[in-house]
């Protein structure tokens, strides 16, 4: 600090005290979450949390575990995700490889017909209809295949290609590689930081989302758990086997509280576990386009 000077210092320190302010928007809702989510109801609702282990309980946990709905809306959550990431990284690979070819006869035209379809879209029920004549209602397609190409995704991947050095493309097609052979055997393993932000932004986008699944899935069995926690923290209508046929309304109010938020932590969880295997591609991956766009 002795280098800086005074009016450097300031900057700093208001920098500093800025991202503390960052940091405590984001730390304080997630301590209070999960420390709620194994609080007693009614020593919640009437006291707030507390940082006592004695009136903590994991009777949320018991009663989450112990319904149906939310461990198979879970198993169904983890595999439309990863479903939907893995189907999404490999589309945006193919497409986005021969668009960065500088030499792609057509590519303007084909650009310019994705990034209109950024800005103009068919709607919801034009959408609907055609999910529905393709026989994919209430099926797992539904879910899947929709939305797996996004033009943002191809363009950042189209970027992360073309700083890649030609030579590298140039020297497999004289060792006698053909397009495909250097898209997977030269290109994709140096594209891994792309490929994993990419798998990262679909996997938590798709985790997230529960419209599409609201509209195209009826069935209570293929239902994700983003459905089940919309109806436990916007609807308050936990299911029986999570409250009892016989609990009060006043219980049953204090015991949605305690399901909601060991609700919450639950399905934050798989996120929280795959970004510190993430990060160090995240890392690079987030600054493509950012010296050469």
């Amino acid at each position: 600090m002795n280098q800086y000077t005074s009016f450097d210092r300031k900057v700093v320190w208001l920098n500093w005290v800025l991202v503390g302010l960052l940091v405590m928007i984001t730390v304080v809702p997630l301590v209070y979450v999960v420390i709620a989510s194994f609080m007693d109801p009614a020593t919640l609702i009437s006291q707030g949390i507390s940082f006592n282990p004695k009136e903590w309980t994991i009777e949320g946990y018991k009663r989450v575990f112990a319904d149906d709905s939310i461990v198979r809306g879970f198993i169904n959550s983890l595999f439309y995700s990863f479903s939907f990431s893995v189907i999404t990284v490999f589309v945006t690979m193919i497409t986005a490889y021969p668009l960065s070819k500088p030499d792609l006869y057509g590519r303007g035209v084909l650009m310019t017909f994705f990034v209109i379809t950024m800005f103009v879209g068919g709607g919801l029920i034009p959408t609907y209809l055609l999910v529905k004549n393709l026989g994919m209602l209430d099926t797992v397609w539904a879910i899947i295949i929709p939305g797996a190409i996004n033009v943002w995704n191809i363009i950042m991947a189209r970027t992360y290609f073309s700083g890649l050095p030609r030579e590298l493309s140039e020297a497999a097609t004289i060792d006698g590689a053909n397009e495909l052979q250097i898209l997977f055997k030269v290109i994709l393993p140096l594209s891994k930081p792309i490929m994993f932000v990419l798998f990262l932004y679909a996997f938590v986008g798709q985790w997230n989302s529960y419209f599409d699944a609201m509209i195209y899935i009826k069935d209570a069995d293929l239902q994700p758990l983003q459905l089940v926690l919309r109806n436990i923290l916007i609807q308050n209508q936990p299911s029986q086997d999570m409250v009892g046929a016989n609990t009060a309304m006043a219980e049953m109010k204090q015991i949605a509280e305690l399901i909601k938020y060991s609700t919450i932590v639950i399905s934050s969880l798989p996120l929280i576990i795959m970004y510190p295997f993430f990060q160090k591609y995240f890392d690079k991956g987030v600054l493509v386009g950012s010296v050469k766009g």
